[in-house]
């Protein structure tokens, strides 16, 4: 199986720090990009660093993690979606355990469910450790 790529994209500096958190626990990552958008830059900005980034990209599909639904980076992917992009695949609502979940899959050579690693990930501790004590 090839390598695919991951684009993370978010408002602010999130995704590169979302990268360096993954990074930390999987090490260094050199299929994982990423675009932020940043408070002087607008949606024309934003979808022009994109297309800099997979530029490149040989991949017949490239994974992108986008911070928030309905935000200005989420937006513009949805609309290069619409207008024919059909090689990109954009899940919104990203956190890191759908990040860690998408690197073990390419690590093992299938496909991972991140949504449901995702979803997985969010835990109220109190409610799980008040459970434990019944």
């Amino acid at each position: 199986m090839a390598a695919e790529e991951l684009v993370l994209i978010s408002h602010g500096r999130l995704a590169e720090e979302m990268k360096k958190s993954a990074e930390l626990i999987m090490g260094p990552q050199e299929h994982i990009h990423t675009v932020c958008l940043l408070p002087e830059e607008g949606p024309e900005d934003f979808q022009k660093k994109f297309e800099d980034v997979i530029s490149d990209f040989s991949s017949e599909e490239i994974t992108i993690f986008a911070d928030l639904m309905g935000g200005t980076p989420a937006n513009t992917i949805s609309r290069l979606i619409m207008t024919g992009e059909d090689k990109l695949h954009l899940t919104a609502g990203m956190n890191l355990a759908m990040v860690i979940e998408w690197l073990n899959g390419q690590m093992i050579g299938r496909p991972s469910d991140y949504v449901a690693a995702a979803k997985a990930g969010i835990v109220d501790i109190n409610q799980m450790l008040a459970n434990m004590k019944k």
